[in-house]
């Protein structure tokens, strides 16, 4: 599409920016808070004023009942001759505050404060995600209100269980699948690589987590007059664990790596041009040594490659003073971040089978599984990818980077399990936004160049 359809709509986005900005601001004052249910009518309210808004421009907008709380839906535009069908994923609930104390002002009065660093919206969700959502939908106003129509066929789609769990989220997609169903879906839910350099996030790590107990005698035993001669659980699983990685950081866990494919070679060679500064990485949190698969780099292993992390270990008598206690049982917290097709469901199984070949005599084993999610692989082959990375890169003035995700954002798996949709991730915060923490904000500029970049995304694929 020409710049003559596109600079007018850009030109209004400059213009009408602080407009934009006070419905952003209406936004934020609703405390749509999807994990306590003190706020279920809050939430209800912030879906209510997405319907309206979007309704105004043109879409046919509903809010959608679940289980839980309302899913936003709405349909807009036309096709073009070469256009794509175009659906949008952001959430609009939010974080609990706590701890409030720690709040500089009240989290749901927000305000653009002025920093050393220029100016930022100041409030819960102003980050994540309902500034990252505006962007969106203020660059679709600009474009109506230029050009009298929305630039192509779109689908909205905004959940409100995201900070929650999304337990609605699978049977919604389930029930509206053909509804829902696009040629390729836009998630603005993630940041820039750094603070001036945009990127499409191509590669999510997927999830999974395991809580076990290891028993052994049927109650605490006196260390004096049973150690030596009875099992200790927590010998048992600090021994087993200790097993988890080999000397070169390696997962030791058989079939681990099945699935595990090798960073394509252009994408390598992009992501040791992007200058990834390990060394602050790590000085940032008091470290200083990369700890890990020794012949991987730090980018590697926190975007393409999975882990095994123990992330809580417990037993025994954990109080003030000492107590020679030998424990009847132990715990632990384990977590895998997933890459490639890497199955979560095969690799619990593999995970429990190689935990229980371990355990000695008089010695059983308790599971408590927390949850999956498998990795995320993005197909940047379609021309969408370059076409999108292109616009990016002439709106902020440097190219836009393909990027890697050491979490999980699910909706993008489920967009391809269920809607067999891919999905370009593209957002505009930045690493101190200070997400789910108090004080949280939102650059002014990412607020407006994010509204900027979406026009120009549009232009092109629409």
């Amino acid at each position: 599409m020409t710049d003559t359809r596109l600079d007018p709509v850009l030109a209004r986005i400059d213009a009408m920016l602080p407009e934009a900005l006070e419905r952003l601001m209406a936004l934020l004052r609703i405390p749509s808070i999807s994990t306590d249910p003190a706020y279920k009518a809050d939430c209800a309210r912030a879906a209510d004023w997405l319907v309206e808004d979007l309704a105004s421009l043109g879409f046919t907008a509903a809010s959608r009942p679940t289980t839980g709380h309302p899913m936003v839906v709405a349909h807009g535009g036309e096709a073009g001759a070469e256009g794509r069908h175009l659906l949008f994923y952001g959430h609009y609930d939010v974080q609990p505050v706590d701890p409030l104390a720690l709040w500089d002002r009240d989290p749901f009065d927000p305000e653009v404060q002025e920093t050393a660093n220029g100016k930022v919206i100041r409030g819960r969700g102003s980050a994540d995600d309902k500034g990252q959502l505006m962007t969106f939908v203020e660059a679709c106003r600009a474009w109506k209100a230029v050009h009298g129509s929305l630039p192509g066929k779109l689908t909205i789609f905004l959940e409100g269980e995201e900070e929650s769990g999304s337990p609605s989220l699978i049977p919604f997609l389930k029930q509206n699948r053909r509804e829902l169903s696009a040629d390729i879906a836009l998630i603005c839910d993630t940041g820039l690589f750094d603070a001036k350099t945009p990127a499409i996030t191509t590669m999510l790590r997927g999830l999974l987590g395991e809580e076990l107990t290891i028993h052994a005698a049927n109650k605490d035993l006196h260390s004096g007059s049973y150690g030596g001669a009875a099992a200790n659980p927590i010998t048992v699983l600090t021994r087993i664990l200790g097993r988890l990685h080999d000397e070169n950081g390696r997962v030791t866990i058989p079939g681990f790596y099945d699935g595990v494919t090798e960073l394509p070679e252009a994408i390598r060679q992009q992501w040791q041009g992007l200058a990834f500064d390990h060394a602050a990485f790590l000085g940032d949190v008091g470290l200083s040594v990369p700890f890990g698969e020794k012949d991987r780099t730090p980018l590697e292993m926190i975007w393409s490659r999975p882990t095994a992390e123990i992330n809580g270990i417990w037993g025994g008598y954990t109080g003030d003073g000492f107590k020679t206690v030998l424990p009847a049982e132990a715990h632990a917290k384990i977590s895998f971040r997933l890459v490639g097709a890497q199955d979560p469901h095969l690799l619990r199984q593999e995970f429990r089978n190689w935990v229980e070949a371990q355990l000695p005599a008089d010695c059983t084993v308790e599971w408590k599984a927390h949850g999956n999610s498998p990795a995320g692989v993005m197909a940047i082959d379609d021309p969408a990818f370059e076409t999108a990375r292109l616009a990016l890169g002439r709106e902020w003035g440097v190219p836009a980077a393909y990027i890697g995700c050491g979490g999980s954002i699910p909706i993008a798996g489920y967009f391809k399990t269920y809607l067999d949709m891919d999905a370009m991730l593209i957002g505009f915060g930045r690493d101190d936004d200070q997400i789910h923490s108090p004080n949280e904000k939102y650059d002014l500029e990412c607020f407006h160049k994010g509204i900027r970049s979406w026009a120009r995304i549009l232009a092109q694929l629409c």
